[in-house]
């Protein structure tokens, strides 16, 4: 059985090893362990119960009145199981309870699968970002506005 909970410090050897095995291009265990300190920042990890082992995460930054989804990853062995959209709906609501009036991304424009997992959320494509990636591949931006009560 997987849980989700707020990142601690004892989650990042594993979330730093899912990193390694997810991006070509991973962040550190040091840059990790700012996101703890930053108070913009809430990430949540995928731990499984059997073994307290981190076998996803994701996280956002809460930038004055729109989030930003920093980093997605599952381990390679528990992904197609629906665990990254379940983290990023606890985060679309994370963001909407903290008053954001939505939520953007970007992703690589060669990642489909994501691209379409986003989509599925509510999220719309609005623009690239040329060059984004240390590789120098395109990033496409995507954004969910949230609808307030009131037509605001």
């Amino acid at each position: 059985m997987i849980t989700f909970t707020l990142l601690r410090p004892e989650h990042l050897d594993g979330m730093t090893a899912v990193e390694n095995l997810c991006f070509h291009d991973p962040w550190s265990r040091s840059a990790f362990a700012a996101e703890l300190e930053n108070r913009a920042a809430v990430y949540l990890v995928a731990v499984e119960e059997d073994t307290n082992r981190v076998v996803g995460y994701a996280g956002m930054w809460l930038m004055v009145d729109m989030a930003n989804i920093t980093n997605v990853a599952v381990h390679p062995d528990w992904r197609r199981l629906g665990m990254a959209r379940q983290m990023l709906t606890l985060l679309m609501k994370i963001a909407e309870e903290q008053g954001m009036e939505g939520i953007t991304l970007e992703v690589r424009a060669s990642n489909h699968s994501a691209q379409a997992l986003y989509a599925a959320l509510g999220f719309t494509a609005l623009g690239r970002r040329k060059g984004y990636y240390q590789d120098r591949e395109d990033a496409v931006i995507m954004t969910k506005m949230y609808i307030k009560d009131g037509g605001e």
